[in-house]
């Protein structure tokens, strides 16, 4: 009995640290982990360089490779062609080799990636840019907000609805 009394009180003892230290953490804010470093062989573009090229936007184009709700809830820039990085090879065909391009994603991790695969199948690639590191910098990207349904169409949604009942 005195073993398993012990033992208890040891194990009580032992695991306190850990329980304090958990509630310790547990008030404090988690912060977003470090970014990964930029290590792809095109260049991460800043905010005058975007601009610059944003001045002649018949000679660039923007490939967002980032999902459709990233974009609608983050932003992009006022032109661009959304391809999710792992269509890209599906579309090579119908990218115009004869503009420059640059690619997009949140922090430019992904678009360094496209980019480079871009550069790598013979396309006009001149760097890469995050969306948020640019707005960070002051640019201003342009905010996708999605059309309200129109009221006819609304009422329409619910008539049909109405008229189909589930069978459960």
């Amino acid at each position: 009995m005195k073993n398993t009394t012990t033992a208890a009180l040891l194990a009580l003892i032992l695991a306190a640290p850990v329980a304090f230290a958990a509630d310790a953490d547990a008030g404090k804010k988690t912060e977003a982990p470090a970014a990964r470093p930029y290590t792809y062989k095109t260049p991460k573009l800043n905010r005058a360089e975007i601009d610059a090229l944003l001045a002649k936007p018949e000679q660039v184009l923007f490939i967002d490779v980032r999902r459709p709700d990233e974009i609608s809830k983050i932003g992009t820039f006022p032109v661009y062609l959304n391809v999710q990085i792992d269509q890209l090879d599906k579309v090579l065909p119908f990218i115009p080799k004869e503009r420059s391009i640059v690619t997009v994603s949140n922090h430019a991790g992904r678009a360094g990636k496209s980019a480079d695969l871009l550069a790598e199948k013979g396309f006009k690639v001149v760097g890469a840019i995050g969306s948020q590191n640019y707005e960070e910098e002051g640019g201003k990207i342009t905010k996708i907000v999605p059309p309200a349904p129109k009221p006819e169409e609304h009422a329409k949604d619910q008539e049909h609805s109405k008229g189909h009942k589930h069978k459960g």
